[in-house]
């Protein structure tokens, strides 16, 4: 393609920016986004984006009102400027959790989400372990849906994890698939633990499928959120007969008691990457190891960029 490109960093995400900026080998692009005394968001682009593909950086993390309507409005101004083409770049998709009616009279927001941002301007949007992959239909878009999975395994079998004494265990039985692919890349058995939800942030272990016993055990998810229910499953774990306890995910949302529920848990270590912020939680919690999606993201805006496959990253 001959179009310029442009990439924008959002004030969530301005770190994780940059580094994807240095591996495409761009300048991030100027942008000022302010506020109003009573809080409204203002964004101006400061420079020419006529015909450009510009990408915009943004995750809707904590807080995500705040980032999501960012996000919609530098969307709006970009398509007000006349960009060639806006691609929406969500390293962590908030309100992915609310992907269907769970009980009478309450919303499917993920699909809020994806009709705001079409509306905003959006012509194709990419993110990274939504929650729910069907997230991907709720928008009437092209969507690349990246998995944490090639920064996350290798990361895993350099700390010496894998082969016959190591078991991969998935918290639910949604995450079996997940589960299912970090243990055949690290050639080891899978375990499935069954449990009970009875409110969000809150679940009870149930049930404890496969052989734990005498083996290094690694929990992985797409996100931690408050750490509850990562933090029973390695208690469950360690009851079961492991030896060491370790859990790796994509997102670590890390919100209310989870630094603390952490730093009191069975867990050895815990991997999770820059998809939001993560310097104050690193810093709080010694046994959190932060790993970037930069190069990952900064590959797949090439490829978007050039007309090239985004799926062959993960062959």
């Amino acid at each position: 393609m001959n179009k310029p490109i442009t990439i924008f960093a959002g004030s969530a995400s301005g770190h994780l920016a940059g580094e994807i900026c240095d591996y495409v080998g761009l300048q991030a692009g100027r942008s000022k986004t302010s506020r109003f005394s009573d809080g409204e968001i203002f964004v101006e682009i400061q420079e020419n984006v006529r015909g450009t593909n510009c990408f915009v950086i943004q995750s809707t993390c904590s807080p995500p009102n705040r980032n999501l309507m960012e996000l919609l409005i530098t969307i709006d101004a970009l398509k007000r400027a006349s960009a060639g083409s806006i691609v929406a770049i969500i390293p962590y998709f908030g309100y992915a959790r609310q992907d269907r009616k769970v009980k009478p009279r309450t919303p499917i927001s993920a699909k809020l989400v994806a009709d705001l941002l079409g509306t905003a301007g959006a012509n194709r949007v990419l993110s990274v372990d939504l929650h729910a992959g069907q997230i991907q239909g709720f928008f009437n878009v092209p969507f690349d849906h990246l998995l944490g999975t090639p920064v996350i395994r290798p990361a895993l079998r350099d700390a010496g994890l894998g082969g016959e004494d190591t078991v991969v265990v998935s918290p639910d039985a949604g995450g079996t698939e997940r589960a299912r692919n970090y243990a055949k890349f690290l050639g080891c058995s899978l375990a499935i633990i069954n449990k009970r939800r009875d409110r969000p942030n809150q679940s009870a272990v149930t049930h404890l499928i496969g052989d734990v016993a005498g083996k290094k055990a690694i929990l992985v998810d797409d996100m931690i959120d408050t750490a509850g229910t990562l933090c029973n499953a390695a208690q469950a774990v360690m009851d079961a007969g492991a030896t060491k306890v370790y859990a790796a995910a994509t997102h670590g949302v890390l919100s209310g008691p989870a630094i603390g529920r952490l730093n009191n848990s069975v867990l050895e270590r815990v991997w999770v990457t820059n998809t939001i912020p993560q310097a104050e939680r690193a810093a709080a919690c010694d046994r959190l190891t932060v790993l970037s999606v930069g190069d990952l993201v900064g590959e797949a805006i090439k490829r978007i960029h050039h007309g090239d496959s985004i799926s062959s990253l993960f062959d």
